[in-house]
């Protein structure tokens, strides 16, 4: 495989992880009271736990900042270990308005790539509830990234979720597709299940559990040399392939206290082995995060 083409295929790994990264359900028009805020943390994390999506029907109105820093122990792309041990932090500003609007701020730091600070890519997108109910909701949003050392094989995607839960938030799922473009195109769809227990709860501040599975469907590059035959020399073979590229298991403990959110997490990747790709071991890794809120009504 040629330098270029095992950077594109890691940009495309690298991008799968952050495309479809806002999703948001507009409730109504009231004001978020004080009481409110340890509710909205307890539902709204960046981690894409729940995907933004699980405030409480009581909160109508909303026009708020919330900020995050994550910090993941290793490295993976698609389950898929590069050969490099190293960890990477993301820090995502993001700013949420109960018309639906969203937007956010995202970056990404790996301990021993060079340049450290690889891109930086701007989102906005529009989100709403479905139905009576409101236990479905929807995003369509679209990115722009900008990579420090100049790729634009893919800076730029247009993303659309949809979700469902049940009435008291204790499970739910979401699915979602990314079209990645610049001057080569490719897609992915996402899936997600999760759970949301209340482990304790007390004034101000509650302590959960929120599994989840994800799933991840991709488009990629795979480039393979055919051994010499008949006389004849090795020939390098690039084909495509759509295929279940990783699943990935969260578990997640989560800690919320007036404005602040923490959470710790271990993750397994199971990578998915495709056509002419060697052997695939599973992966695993531990995530924090830190978020913050700003309420901009008040």
């Amino acid at each position: 495989m040629n330098y270029r083409k095992f950077k594109l295929e890691l940009n495309v790994f690298k991008l799968l992880l952050f495309t479809i990264a806002t999703s948001f359900v507009s409730y109504g028009q009231e004001k978020i009271e004080d009481q409110e805020l340890d509710s909205l943390l307890d539902e709204l994390f960046f981690n894409d736990a729940q995907m933004v999506d699980d405030l409480l029907n009581s909160i109508n109105e909303y026009d708020f900042i919330y900020a995050t820093v994550t910090y993941n122990t290793n490295t993976f792309f698609a389950g898929r270990d590069s050969g490099t041990d190293q960890l990477n932090v993301i820090p995502q500003v993001s700013y949420y308005s109960s018309s639906g609007f969203n937007a956010s701020v995202t970056s990404a730091y790996y301990e021993k790539l060079n340049p450290n600070w690889d891109f930086i890519g701007l989102t906005a997108g529009y989100g709403n509830a479905i139905g009576k109910k409101k236990i479905g909701h929807y995003n369509i949003g679209y990115s722009r990234y900008f990579f420090s050392d100049g790729f634009d094989e893919f800076n730029n995607s247009i993303d659309a979720s949809i979700g469902v839960r049940n009435r008291n938030r204790t499970f739910g799922i979401l699915g979602g597709v990314s079209y990645l473009f610049g001057s080569e195109q490719s897609f992915q769809i996402s899936a997600r299940a999760y759970g949301n227990f209340t482990l304790t709860r007390g004034t101000g501040y509650a302590i959960k559990f929120r599994p989840q599975v994800n799933f991840l469907v991709a488009e990629q590059a795979i480039t393979f040399i055919i051994p010499p035959r008949n006389g004849n020399p090795p020939r390098i073979v690039t084909t495509e392939e759509f295929d279940l590229l990783n699943t990935q298991i969260n578990i997640p403990i989560s800690y919320t206290s007036s404005s602040w959110d923490f959470e710790l997490g271990w993750n397994l990747n199971l990578p998915g082995k495709i056509d002419n790709e060697p052997s695939l071991d599973a992966t695993n890794f531990f995530t924090f995060t830190i978020g913050y809120l700003w309420d901009l009504t008040k």
